[in-house]
């Protein structure tokens, strides 16, 4: 998926509240706005934005010296999704179907994204779950989910953002969990996970859990460690979570299962959807909107 017009503005502002978590100095933050404007004039919308976004996070870690300005963001999320997981996981075990509530909730935990949402926090998180839980799916969407994992050998699972990944245990607890194989990146970026948020929420208790060798804010395989584009081109099912992953894996030939929530105007207009539409879709399903 190429980036649009309107994520010109977004690489500004973005790269303004990074500046703004990685350092006080306002000079400095004038310097990297400055700089990612002239960015964002030259740069290749025939570019998934993420890739874009990767390399305008990477000069802010560079110039401010800060390796991981949402280093604290993500810690408050992960603590307090973890508050959340009794509850939830009593939602899951009191519901008709539990495997489908797992599902619902792992896309709910897709909301917790304070880069396309600044004013997210836990009381929204709590709401997303609610309209998670009732929101529409495709018809026999989380049947087609399970069976594609039923039939796979081996699965990876793409991990998106802190706190959502507290969210992904419950889920990956009621699948095979032999078959799972659990993705981070390979250093920080944004709010993205990373193996250390991963250690904090229980998920390596669980499962295997890799890295992929790359900083960009999605999985653009380009990008990747050549071990992980060797896993990735071996495994029989990728389940992809939230929406950088989708907009770098979208074009590529492969049996991958999306879970995320549309939360931008760019992601509206390519899949033709309302804002917060809530998808469980294959590959297959959502190459007409491409």
């Amino acid at each position: 998926m190429h980036a649009h017009l309107d994520c010109l503005p977004c690489f500004v502002r973005q790269a303004l509240d990074a500046a703004r978590l990685a350092t006080t100095d306002e000079s400095l933050h004038e310097e990297i706005v400055r700089e990612v404007m002239r960015t964002a004039a030259a740069c290749d919308l025939s570019v998934p934005s993420p890739v874009t976004m990767g390399g305008v996070y990477r000069m802010v870690r560079e110039r401010s010296a800060n390796p991981d300005p949402y280093r604290e963001v993500k810690e408050r999320f992960n603590r307090g999704a973890l508050q959340m997981k009794p509850a939830l996981r009593k939602i899951i075990d009191d519901s008709y179907s539990p495997i489908e509530t797992a599902v619902r909730l792992a896309v709910a935990g897709n909301i917790i994204d304070p880069v396309v949402n600044a004013h997210v926090d836990l009381s929204y998180v709590a709401e997303a779950v609610t309209h998670a839980l009732d929101a529409p799916l495709p018809s026999g969407a989380v049947d087609e989910f399970l069976s594609a994992v039923q039939r796979a050998g081996t699965i990876l699972y793409l991990g998106d953002n802190a706190g959502e990944i507290v969210f992904d245990t419950l889920l990956v607890e009621l699948l095979p969990k032999e078959k799972i194989t659990f993705v981070v990146k390979g250093s920080p970026v944004i709010n993205d996970v990373t193996m250390l948020d991963a250690e904090s929420t229980g998920m390596t208790g669980l499962v295997p859990v890799i890295d992929n060798g790359s900083d960009i804010p999605g999985t653009a395989l380009e990008f990747c460690s050549p071990a992980f584009r060797d896993r990735f081109a071996r495994t029989d099912l990728i389940i992809s979570k939230g929406q950088g992953n989708f907009e770098s894996l979208s074009d590529v030939d492969g049996n991958i299962f999306f879970l995320f929530k549309a939360k931008c105007l760019v992601m509206t207009k390519f899949l033709h959807c309302p804002e917060g539409t809530v998808f469980v879709s294959h590959t297959t399903a959502l190459t007409p909107h491409r």
